[in-house]
């Protein structure tokens, strides 16, 4: 996923919005989040070692998850119409005049 690309999650497990609460069984029917992602990164470095006592056997890995940040722009709740975004205006090809010479 590259950066500014759009995403819709649909398994929404609940939504709240301070008085009320949805909770979904086991998602809610209807509800949808719009992200947008902001590219990817890498989480904190993880040490594995792996050791067996009296073998001499120890061994030291790392590991670093990859993860993609999202944005929320907008939580569409079940029976609500989502606001489409505006689209892109069209360039229009100038017209040909024939020139009398």
């Amino acid at each position: 996923m590259t950066e500014g690309d759009t995403v819709d999650l649909d398994r929404v497990l609940l939504i709240a919005d301070g008085k009320r609460v949805t909770v979904g069984t086991p998602t809610v029917d209807g509800a949808k989040v719009v992200a947008t992602s902001q590219g990817e990164g890498k989480g904190d470095k993880i040490i594995v070692f792996k050791y067996k006592p009296k073998v001499r056997y120890r061994k030291k890995t790392g590991h670093r998850q990859l993860y993609t940040r999202l944005v929320i722009d907008e939580i569409v709740e079940p029976g609500a119409a989502q606001a489409k975004p505006p689209k892109k205006a069209r360039r229009r090809k100038k017209e040909v005049t024939e020139s009398g010479a």
